[in-house]
């Protein structure tokens, strides 16, 4: 332990980071950092300790997780290695009304190094004749279903509510789950779930009082499936291909707008 050394460099306004030379055993590390961190948030009053790992350093990075720190973001490319190349640097910080012990320490940390998946929900809604509403937004050039990315804490079936009525000014109830698709990367975009909620059948008059949202709507259309082949993504039409053909009550599980095989 001799050779082992943790250097806490205070910043401003209750902040510091650390980092430390010398090699020990993971679990000494681990140990190590924990007493660091408590000394500076504790016994110095700090409200904040980061550390900056190169995301190789899977030994470190375990160790200040087990330590209740964070993880925060990633710095692409931030390291300069020998060979010329570069490596990200993934930031941990813990703060002093961080809760560290305990099952709730515990899940904080987790949920913050553990996967998360973007989740998205449509709306189907037709006009009673295989006909589906679509938009064509600003943003991209192929069209979509009416809904949105959910929120984080929202219900998905709450998000195709708001999104509808944000997209269209459509105030409707939202009926049952239609179909669930895992969908790949796509356009820069990491992969994601989608689920397309049943919004009813449209009547005439409703359909003229649509109110669309300027900064992202710039048109709707009814639209056979023929027709929106023409208009949305390859994977988007097998999708409303499935969810067209359903029984009554049926629900479908798709990855990349088909079912899984085997």
């Amino acid at each position: 332990m001799s050779d082992f050394d943790i250097r806490v460099n205070v910043g401003e306004a209750g902040t510091a980071t650390f980092n430390w030379s010398g090699s020990i055993s993971p679990d000494s590390l681990a140990q190590a950092v924990s007493a660091a961190a408590d000394d500076a948030l504790i016994g110095r009053a700090l409200r904040r300790l980061e550390v900056s790992l190169p995301v190789s350093d899977v030994s470190a990075r375990r160790a200040v997780t087990r330590a209740g720190f964070r993880l925060e973001g990633m710095r692409r490319q931030a390291l300069a290695l020998e060979d010329g190349t570069y490596e990200d640097v993934c930031l941990y910080a813990r703060l002093t009304a961080d809760q560290v012990h305990g099952p709730n320490g515990f899940s904080g940390v987790m949920n913050s190094v553990l996967p998360k998946k973007r989740l998205i929900a449509h709306v189907r809604i037709t006009d009673g004749a295989d006909r589906v509403l679509l938009c064509e937004t600003r943003f991209k050039k192929d069209w979509e279903l009416p809904g949105g990315i959910v929120e984080p804490g929202e219900p998905p079936r709450l998000g195709a509510i708001r999104e509808v009525a944000e997209e269209l000014g459509l105030e409707r109830p939202m009926g049952p789950l239609l179909l669930a698709d895992w969908m790949p990367p796509y356009l820069g975009w990491d992969d994601a779930i989608e689920l397309i909620f049943d919004g009813g059948v449209i009547a005439e008059d409703e359909l003229a009082g649509l109110t669309l949202q300027p900064s992202e709507i710039l048109q709707v259309r009814l639209c056979t499936l023929a027709e929106a082949a023409a208009l949305v993504t390859p994977l988007a039409h097998r999708r409303l291909t499935v969810a067209a053909g359903l029984a009554p009550g049926a629900m479908a599980y798709l990855e990349d707008g088909a079912p899984p095989a085997g």
